[in-house]
């Protein structure tokens, strides 16, 4: 059985369920997940889940994205993209790199960005690219997002490459957007390349076909990331065996204590041989199981 975290380097045409599909079919086993859906034209970093990692998933810490942009000026579209019908061109002359550096700092630090409706986030129980797809336009309420970094890295009229730091949840997309009508000619996304989702790096990720490669050599242990190592930003507490017994079997050990821990916020549970063997959330002074892992 695999357990663990593989870091795909997802291409450009498939959507992120696509190749949660293929590694299904390459591992032989049909729990996997992914986490940070890319959209079809994107391509980097889409974390992959495999057994008991997926239990892992709704405790990670993807807080801070990395991406690397291609905009182009003087084009908006509908989708806020180049995959989009387009809705206006307009002149870009006018802009120079000296004003597009000044409009881009303008968008650095605390913001609030209108999800675009081309988007998986529901409204009405309704994602609304479903409602888009149908010609409706719903009003959205503004989410609060951080952009740590928005930098120009080259520009060659109409086309600008940037590099972003943003937190979770981010729209590139609406990023460019919202650019484009600061400079008051438009702008659209034509290239998305992840390349950080918290602890999942670029460089340690994996085409579809080296994964097929590795699992048919029997080296994909090499490239497995195991659930404690990707939740290393939790506290962790080593319990001696009896403890651990009493956690197999759902309970916590009386007594078992988390100093410091604040209220609500989790902990890893581990073997005093360092195994994973459940994550904890501390509540009212109490660590409370939120779920186990299964353990050879």
């Amino acid at each position: 059985m695999v357990d663990g975290f593989l870091i795909i380097d997802k291409p450009a045409g498939c959507t992120s369920h696509d190749i949660v599909n293929r590694v299904r079919r390459i591992l032989g086993t049909k729990k996997v997940g992914h986490t940070g859906t890319l959209d079809p034209f994107a391509t980097g970093v889409l974390p992959i889940a495999v057994g008991e990692g997926t239990k892992a998933i709704p405790f990670l810490d993807e807080g801070i994205k990395e991406y690397q942009a291609v905009l182009r000026l003087g084009l908006a579209t509908d989708t806020l993209d180049f995959t989009g019908t387009s809705l206006h061109e307009a002149d870009y002359s006018m802009v120079t790199e000296t004003g597009l550096r000044t409009a881009m700092e303008a968008l650095i630090g605390d913001i609030e960005q209108i999800p675009p409706m081309y988007s998986a986030v529901k409204q009405g129980g309704q994602p609304l690219y479903k409602l888009a797809r149908r010609g409706l336009e719903v009003e959205r309420t503004a989410r609060p997002v951080t952009i740590r970094r928005f930098e120009l890295v080259a520009f060659d009229p109409p086309v600008a490459r940037v590099l972003v730091c943003c937190s979770r949840g981010t729209y590139v997309r609406t990023l460019a957007d919202d650019l484009g009508r600061n400079l008051g000619c438009g702008a659209c996304l034509t290239e998305l390349r992840r390349t950080v989702s918290g602890p999942f790096r670029l460089a340690d990720a994996l085409t579809v076909e080296q994964l097929e490669a590795l699992v048919a050599a029997g080296q994909l242990s090499s490239h497995l990331l195991s659930p404690l190592a990707m939740l290393a930003h939790l506290t962790r507490i080593a319990l001696e065996q009896d403890g651990a017994r009493l956690v197999r079997n759902g309970q916590v050990p009386y007594g078992c204590r988390a100093p410091g821990l604040a209220e609500g916020e989790c902990c890893c549970l581990t073997g005093d041989d360092g195994t994973l063997l459940a994550v904890a959330r501390q509540q009212q002074g109490q660590l409370v199981l939120q779920r186990g892992f299964v353990t050879s």
